[in-house]
């Protein structure tokens, strides 16, 4: 008995080994898992579309290198500051235009003070036509006038412009006479004034070169020119006599 269990034991210990050194067989493809296989297609496939490149997103080329999104101001605001900002200028240069217009006529009392005004254009028409007259006969008639009605720089002014006549006056026996058509005064401000005058000018010789009369008619000349003045010593004495340009120092 123990010998014939003993070969049992020992044929089935080497029947366990043969089984587990045999490799071990594919089993070959049940029907089922045929039919769970997905049929191919017989339609034929779409050709893939070609890819069009893509424009550059505004949006995104205005992010920063930081990440964050700039923000775009539309232009309507923009405009908008503008006339808010030039619309204020102008009403502030408005404003400091018409108060220096206010105050520039406060001072000047030319165009309220009509009675001062008056007197001083009536003052100025006699000095210019005493100044700016001359007569060989009575030459100290004009300085005496020269001393008493001018200052500053009129004083300089006035022997230039009178310096032809005073030199050939004597030979010639020259007669030079100023009268003041018009005037009107620009600017009369407390003691200074600015009045601007127009004159006709007769201009006679009774002797010519050599001290032979002569019947030489009269010249005749108009004048523009303007005088500032200042009241003194109750007097208005000119300071500057402006010809615009011509004769001018």
């Amino acid at each position: 008995m123990s010998t014939t269990r003993h070969l049992i034991n020992r044929r089935r210990r080497l029947e366990s080994l043969t089984s587990a050194a045999s490799p071990v067989r594919e089993q070959p493809p049940r029907d089922t898992d045929v039919a769970r296989r997905p049929k191919p297609d017989p339609r034929p496939r779409p050709r893939a579309a070609p890819q069009v490149p893509q424009r550059p997103d505004p949006a995104r080329e205005a992010r920063d290198a930081t990440g964050r999104r700039r923000r775009r101001v539309p232009l309507p605001a923009v405009l908008g500051v503008v006339t808010v900002l030039l619309g204020g200028f102008g009403v502030w240069a408005g404003d400091e235009a018409r108060a220096l217009r206010e105050d520039a006529s406060v001072r000047n009392t030319a165009l309220t003070d009509t009675a001062r005004t008056s007197k001083l254009k009536g003052e100025i028409s006699r000095s210019v036509g005493a100044l700016f007259s001359y007569d060989h006969a009575d030459a100290a008639r004009t300085e005496k006038a020269a001393q008493k009605l001018l200052t500053g720089k009129a004083v300089e002014q006035h022997r230039k412009m009178l310096a032809g006549v005073r030199e050939k006056g004597p030979g010639q026996k020259s007669v030079l006479t100023t009268t003041v058509t018009g005037s009107g005064v620009e600017l009369l401000d407390g003691d200074r004034a600015r009045v601007l005058v127009y004159a006709d000018q007769r201009h006679t010789r009774t002797s010519g070169k050599g001290g032979k009369d002569e019947a030489a008619g009269p010249t005749y000349a108009p004048a523009m020119f303007a005088v500032d003045t200042v009241f003194r010593d109750g007097v208005w004495k000119i300071t500057r006599i402006d010809t615009f340009g011509r004769g001018r120092s």
